[in-house]
């Protein structure tokens, strides 16, 4: 069962997103801001990476920077999650690593079709 790591610091966000992927099935692991996120990246070897791009600590696009710049996790792919919906937010989310990008609030059956294409395409290690 595919791995994914949810780094989210809002304690319902987090909760409700980690809650419906174990209902279908997904291995959960959560981090609550953008430093557990990057050393969780390298510790639970994630097969994908839902990262809030509004974090503190770290924020979500410097997070992803770190992850996509170690050597272990640069080939985990990351989906940006951001309450942030303005015009260039997107190509911003893909300059800093991300492989897409999903708005808040949390539209489920989309971001598991984003989720599901994202892991068919990945190439097996």
């Amino acid at each position: 069962m595919p791995r994914i790591l949810i780094v989210e610091d809002n304690e319902e966000n987090r909760d409700a997103l980690s809650r419906r992927l174990k209902r279908r099935g997904f291995d959960v692991v959560i981090a609550v801001d953008g430093l557990q996120g990057v050393a969780m990246a390298k510790s639970e070897k994630p097969d994908l990476i839902l990262m809030d791009m509004n974090l503190p600590e770290l924020d979500g696009w410097e997070a992803t920077r770190q992850v996509k710049a170690a050597e272990e996790t640069k080939n985990v792919p990351v989906i940006a999650l951001t309450a942030h919906a303005l015009a260039g937010d997107k190509e911003r989310a893909l300059a800093a690593g991300c492989t897409d990008y999903h708005t808040k609030p949390v539209e489920l059956p989309k971001l598991l079709e984003q989720i599901e294409a994202i892991l068919k395409a990945r190439p097996a290690v």
